[in-house]
């Protein structure tokens, strides 16, 4: 038949709409022509698919080949292309049988020899397939089956190359089903080691604060001197953060796919964690590397660092601009980048977690060491973070250094400090208690939600007012601080919606403007 049609994915982000690859011959010069909005890489197949066509022992057909990659508005990129088409031109010359064909989902690079080599983004395709429910096989290089085996109700069929499929498809031989390993995986995720944060001696007002801030995943600002243990408190935060669920997993898995290199492309299944997400990029990171872009947009660190903890270290040593573009991802829980021709969406619920000094010197604040900085140096410096970013930033926090009679005094006692277990658990019962009662983590809260489950006592409100006042809070900050009093009450285990006085105060000194904020 001089027409054939076979099933393959494009990829947006983490959406991976199907695309139907028409095939169609006709009599005329020799030509073979690929439409649908093909980028390079596709339009390079034509190349590619030939010599593997005549290599893995076909015939290649010497007429007018036209093949369309439908919807024509959606843009295809990169060599995953290469097996459909190949397997179309087949079918289409009637060298493959056709009847089988709608049964099947194909993707794969091809090379000169017709051997499938991997690509990149399978696991996200794969995603999309599981999540569609879709009923059809899928078909992909050997060398990509190992992650996708980590996929539970789909089925996956490995094959080396082109000559395999045909094989396959004619009922010569049968392809091997990739077994699923998602339910041992549930058990022997591995985990990393460890930041104890009973190791961290004194600081226990940060602890405390670094408690609060797991428990209702709010984003917290360190401030202090060099060296008082700003980032060693933030290392400590993938040990108290509840191990992630394995649909959780499995979405992080699938947008570290998107973004990995191509001899990195083929993951091994091993590499699904239920540890959350650890990012803590450079302060020289570009903004795209951030938030994210490219031509074909990509994921930036925030959406790495989904349903996990951004750290930015020295946080005004980051462009400026690179900041801004922080605030509606902070705000919407979701990045779009637009292009001319597509928008492509990434999730990025993260936790931000950032450490500065008050100073270029870094010793404004110091109990003992003398700030060499002028006004006008620290205001200078302190102005690379805008009030806005501030205003989202929940929790604020300077960390004082510990004594050196305190520091040697705490080294020969043994520590009473919570470990991270202990606190994990703790936050672990506080997070559950969030998603029963209203579906969500407490920093998600909107306003009519914030109405239904936080409510203040009447005797209270005099004094909170005038406390809120001299605080000089935003209307976004009133919202913020009700949240995290919430939080306070949530890792007490309360389950009234009224809050007490005590949640109320400890609420407020952690949303107070940390002393020697200039901005």
């Amino acid at each position: 038949m001089p027409l054939a049609v076979i099933f393959s994915r494009g990829l947006n982000g983490l959406d991976a709409p199907q695309v139907r690859v028409e095939v169609h011959l006709a009599n005329g010069l020799p030509a073979f022509t690929i439409v649908g909005l093909a980028d390079t890489g596709v339009r390079e197949s034509k190349d590619r698919v030939r010599a593997a066509i005549i290599q893995s022992g076909f015939e290649f057909p010497n007429r007018r080949i036209t093949v369309n990659l439908a919807p024509a508005d959606l843009p295809k990129y990169s060599g995953r292309f290469d097996l459909a088409i190949a397997l179309g031109i087949l079918a289409a010359s009637a060298q493959l049988p056709c009847k089988q064909l709608d049964q099947y989902e194909f993707a794969g690079e091809l090379s000169l020899s017709g051997e499938l080599r991997p690509f990149s983004g399978c696991l996200a395709i794969a995603m999309a397939m599981r999540k569609e429910k879709s009923l059809r096989s899928f078909i992909i290089p050997q060398e990509n089956c190992s992650v996708t085996s980590i996929i539970p109700d789909l089925s996956v069929l490995g094959a080396n190359c082109l000559t395999q499929v045909c094989d396959f498809l004619c009922g010569r031989i049968q392809l091997e089903v990739i077994s699923n390993c998602a339910k041992k995986l549930t058990i022997d995720l591995k985990e990393a080691g460890a930041h104890d944060i009973a190791h961290i001696q004194g600081h226990l007002i940060a602890k405390r604060g670094l408690e609060i801030a797991a428990a209702g995943f709010h984003s917290l600002l360190l401030a202090g001197p060099p060296g008082c243990g700003k980032s060693m408190l933030a290392k400590c935060l993938p040990q108290l953060l509840p191990k992630l669920t394995l649909d959780e997993a499995l979405e992080i898995a699938a947008l570290h796919s998107l973004k990995a290199a191509r001899h990195h492309s083929a993951l091994e299944s091993t590499d699904l964690s239920r540890l959350r997400p650890w990012q803590n990029p450079h302060h020289s990171i570009t903004t795209a590397a951030l938030v994210g872009g490219g031509a074909h947009p990509l994921p930036g660190a925030i959406t790495l660092a989904h349903q996990g903890v951004l750290f930015l270290d020295e946080l005004p040593q980051f462009a400026r601009p690179t900041l801004e573009a922080l605030r509606e991802p902070l705000q919407n829980r979701r990045v779009t980048i637009t292009r001319a021709h597509l928008s492509s969406h990434f999730p990025c619920n993260f936790m931000l977690v950032a450490a500065m000094n008050l100073c270029i010197c870094g010793y404004f604040g110091h109990p003992e060491k003398v700030c060499v900085c002028s006004a006008a140096q620290r205001l200078r410096y302190q102005n690379k973070i805008s009030g806005p970013l501030l205003d989202r930033i929940d929790i604020k926090m300077m960390i004082a250094p510990m004594p050196h009679e305190l520091f040697f005094q705490t080294q020969l006692t043994t520590t009473a400090s919570a470990t991270s277990s202990q606190v994990a658990t703790r936050i672990a019962n506080a997070w559950a208690l969030q998603i029963s009662r209203q579906g969500k983590m407490n920093h998600a809260l909107d306003t009519q939600e914030m109405k239904r489950w936080v409510k203040i006592d009447a005797a209270d409100e005099g004094e909170l007012q005038t406390v809120w006042k001299g605080l000089n809070l935003s209307g976004r900050g009133i919202q913020r601080l009700l949240k995290i009093a919430r939080t306070i009450a949530d890792l007490e285990g309360s389950t009234s919606t009224q809050l007490k006085r005590a949640h109320l105060l400890e609420a407020s000194a952690l949303s107070k403007p940390i002393n020697g904020m200039m901005n």
